[in-house]
């Protein structure tokens, strides 16, 4: 896996990869993470760079953070 650079956000850290064919768009929030994986066959790296600027995209993604914060509480919770 070769690391093409981190991308700044405010909220996320954000790293983009390339592996195996295709680009892996890693955001991190916490002890979180959130992978996406894009064909480099179909989209260019600055297209898959935009996603982060992307306004609905990154909302979608904060959304998903919190739920699995959430559910990750819940599950320790009921360990104990």
């Amino acid at each position: 896996m070769r690391v093409l650079g981190d991308i700044p956000h405010p909220l996320f850290k954000v790293t983009l990869f390339a592996w195996n064919g295709k680009y892996l768009l890693k955001l991190e929030k916490g002890s979180l993470e959130q992978t996406f994986k894009l064909d480099e066959l179909d989209f260019t790296e600055e297209e898959v760079k935009s996603l982060v600027t992307h306004e609905g995209f990154m909302q979608s993604a904060e959304a998903r953070f919190q739920d699995m914060g959430k559910a990750m509480g819940q599950a320790l919770q009921d360990l104990t």
